[in-house]
């Protein structure tokens, strides 16, 4: 192993998130998809810098839409996690990093919503040795704080660790921080090569 730690994005890393199939399973008709998709979505970055409240963001949201919606943009907000579905080429490489005694650590944009979740999920509750959700500390990738504060929450040293995300301004700015990483594609055999795996 080229590195102590291997530190993982949550969304599209470790679970599928895709907002047009999510929203899918709370509508009845594309018309719904239409109306709903420009409003569910658009505070998300904030849910996620923690700048917005959750509860209050679905009264809002549920204001915007027709009566007959609003009940549909209640249960999504609530029910929405769970159809992140599991990645399974990326819990088996979770297992095998375990294996081989790498620690293992999350960064990920998440709300606090979320956050409160996803945390006793057993895939994360079970083998990450930190965990660093954006909402709950009010930063957000790829702010350079929100990587400061994992280092510094947990003792690492940006050059000990590997960045797993799917978005290239993400890993981009863990390189400026000295922390090396890659665009996640899916492809967890060129994430070994590069860890030495």
């Amino acid at each position: 192993m080229k590195y102590k730690n291997i530190v993982f994005d949550f969304g599209n890393v470790i679970g599928k998130f895709d907002g047009k199939y999510i929203l899918e399973q709370f509508c009845s008709s594309l018309e719904d998809m239409e109306i709903l998709m420009p409003v569910l979505f658009r505070n998300w970055p904030a849910l996620d810098e923690g700048t917005a409240d959750y509860d209050k963001n679905i009264e809002e949201t549920a204001s915007l839409v027709p009566a007959r919606l609003k009940p549909a943009v209640r249960d999504f907000f609530h029910r929405w996690p769970e159809y992140v579905d599991p990645i399974p080429q990326t819990y088996e490489l979770i297992s095998r990093l375990k294996e081989k005694g790498a620690g293992l650590y999350l960064l990920s944009n998440a709300s606090t919503y979320f956050a409160d979740i996803a945390s006793e999920w057993p895939v994360l509750r079970d083998n990450f040795d930190g965990i660093v959700f954006s909402a709950p500390v009010r930063l957000a990738k790829p702010d350079p704080d929100i990587y400061l504060y994992l280092f510094r929450t947990y003792g690492l040293k940006p050059q000990d660790c590997f960045f797993i995300d799917d978005l290239e301004a993400n890993i981009e700015t863990g390189r400026k921080l000295g922390m090396d990483g890659i665009v996640f594609t899916g492809d967890t055999e060129a994430v070994r090569q590069c860890v030495g795996l």
